[in-house]
């Protein structure tokens, strides 16, 4: 007779299979309803769980401030549709969406509900520049990485300034969003077992300001033994994107906007957490200046993660990343970005960059710099790095694909190369870097790209092989080339997911280096896997110039 370990027969009681009416499951908060759903691959089914709560709805009081745990439901939850999207100004068309502030809901996928192993766990952080997103299958439809025996989770977490707004004090000191994620993360690990998941070996993802997320994460005191591992795709906590400028000056200058001009920090919470969310959301753009917010479509965003003043279990960050690293979790790190990051706003960068760029040359150099160096010493950088790309050429449409290549570094890639290679190693953990270039149908981001003669995958686009986004039709013919770098990446990214390594084996016919700081070997993820290095880079070698040159030029000016 077979005898049930004390795990298996927890993992029975917590299921019932519900024939015709669902998927049932039963958590320490509430039971659940979920569905069957069928590969878009067409291989089989898996399970779905949508739209489960993971905290109380941050409303009234608890607007701005830490998320607290979920608390229990009586009756069976329909886990068939997603919940709210948390209200938010979609950052690339601008476009309201209003969502609802209750909006804090999780998403699990799973190959099997009762594996006789418990299975890897994936948690992915969507980006949006802080401002916008949501963990809804729309964009993130799980099928790529349940049909390589993963669960997949997805969530929410507030945005913009609901998200994190800062008032500089120990009510509200800001990373709202951020402890959201904290809070989802801790409800994987006392529930993902429900689903099939193994909470001892949970991989978060993250994607451009979730990459940034997950960086923070690795830093973070809070997010301590939450996860095993950590995959950052194209974006880094030290991007001119994710610094705060003066956030406690925005935040009373959002006062200020909506009609209430105080200096009270209590007076200011006190109103702002009685206008209403779309007011707030519509608001929160206008707190940076008109020239801020018309000339750094990329580059700034006025609600983003913050250093905290007071310090304690509260706190997710109490210090600069981008300067120093007091704490950092045992995790191994797969970090990496596209090979054309920018090509994905192609358009935009023809309309509205080049002519700010010609009209305003200090937006060459990295805002990060602006704070402590003279104007004479900003141009004097920007113009070495508009020679570097441009030489005597016009910034202008015919030179599209320097601007391209300038950009790419300037906004994404130096960064992350910067702030990985910089993190401080950690005993008995690995990291590896890539870069990924792969094209196909799918890379419908940068398809107007191709007319100016750029050619690569842009920002978001390795998500699109990641996940079925439903507005791209799938060719699920195994011999087409978008099926075969489908099942290139989820591969090696599972992979790294489930033995901390991309390629375990030699299926893939090479053996993918470790990162360190010396050979700084990556892998090239293309039509072919290919090993390069950023010593290599000419542009990187660049960028280390720029920053080596500013930073002297910073220290000199403290001195005196």
């Amino acid at each position: 007779m077979k005898i049930l370990d004390l795990n298996s027969i927890a993992l029975l009681l917590t299921i019932t299979i519900v024939a015709s009416d669902g998927i049932e499951v039963r958590l320490k908060n509430g039971k659940l309803k979920g569905e069957l759903l069928d590969l878009v691959t067409g291989e089989g089914q898996y399970y779905s769980f949508k739209g489960i709560p993971y905290a109380q709805p941050p409303i009234g009081p608890l607007r701005f401030k830490a998320p607290l745990p979920v608390k229990k439901w009586k009756g069976i939850r329909n886990a068939t549709q997603h919940g709210s999207v948390c209200p938010q100004v979609e950052v690339l068309s601008n476009i309201f969406l209003p969502g609802n502030e209750d909006c804090l809901f999780i998403n699990v996928y799973s190959p099997n509900i009762k594996p006789e192993t418990l299975l890897p766990v994936i948690v992915f952080i969507h980006g949006g520049g802080y401002r916008s997103g949501s963990g809804n299958d729309a964009s993130y439809g799980p099928d790529f990485l349940v049909r390589k025996n993963m669960v997949a989770v997805t969530l929410n977490y507030r945005v913009d300034a609901l998200g994190f707004l800062s008032l500089g004090t120990e009510d509200v000191p800001g990373n709202a969003g951020l402890k959201d994620q904290v809070l989802a993360l801790k409800w994987v690990q006392n529930n993902i077992h429900v689903f099939g998941g193994d909470r001892n070996r949970v991989t978060i993802m993250g994607q451009s300001a979730g990459s940034a997320s997950v960086a923070l994460h690795v830093s973070s005191p809070m997010s301590t033994g939450l996860f095993q591992r950590a995959i950052p795709m194209s974006g880094a906590p030290s991007s001119d994107w994710s610094l705060p400028l003066e956030p406690e000056k925005r935040a009373f200058t959002l006062g200020k906007q909506l009609g209430f001009e105080t200096r009270d920090p209590k007076q200011l919470l006190s109103f702002l957490q009685n206008v209403t969310s779309d007011k707030l959301v519509n608001t929160a753009p206008y707190v940076l200046s008109f020239e801020e917010y018309s000339n750094n479509i990329l580059r700034m965003y006025p609600f983003v993660p913050v250093v905290e003043k007071y310090g304690g279990k509260n706190s997710f960050l109490t210090y600069d990343t981008t300067k120093k690293v007091e704490h950092i979790n045992k995790v191994d790190i797969l970090f990496g970005h596209t090979n054309q990051e920018t090509a994905s706003a192609i358009e935009m960068l023809i309309s509205v960059f080049i002519p700010n760029y010609n009209k305003y040359p200090e937006l060459f150099v990295p805002r990060k710099f602006f704070a402590d160096l003279g104007q004479d010493h900003i141009l004097g950088l920007a113009d070495e790095i508009r020679d570097y790309y441009f030489g005597n050429k016009t910034v202008d449409v015919n030179s599209i694909i320097e601007f391209v290549t300038y950009l790419n570094n300037a906004v994404f890639v130096y960064d992350v190369i910067d702030y990985f290679t910089k993190l401080p190693a950690v005993k008995n953990t690995v990291r590896y870097s890539y870069q990924f270039s792969s094209v196909s149908s799918r890379n419908l981001f940068t398809k107007p790209a191709i007319q100016y003669g750029i050619n690569g995958a842009g920002h978001f686009e390795e998500l699109d092989y990641l996940f079925d986004r439903k507005s791209s039709k799938l060719n699920s013919d195994r011999g087409s080339e978008e099926f075969r770098l489908i099942e290139q990446i989820t591969t090696l990214f599972t992979n790294f997911a489930k033995y901390g390594n991309p390629t375990p084996d030699s299926s893939f016919g090479i053996t993918w280096p470790k990162y360190d700081k010396k050979s700084r070997k990556y892998v090239d993820i293309g039509s072919n896997l290919t090993v390069l290095s950023v010593s290599d880079n000419d542009n990187i070698q660049f960028w280390d110039n720029i920053y080596e040159k500013a930073n002297s030029l910073m220290n000199h000016n403290n001195c005196n």
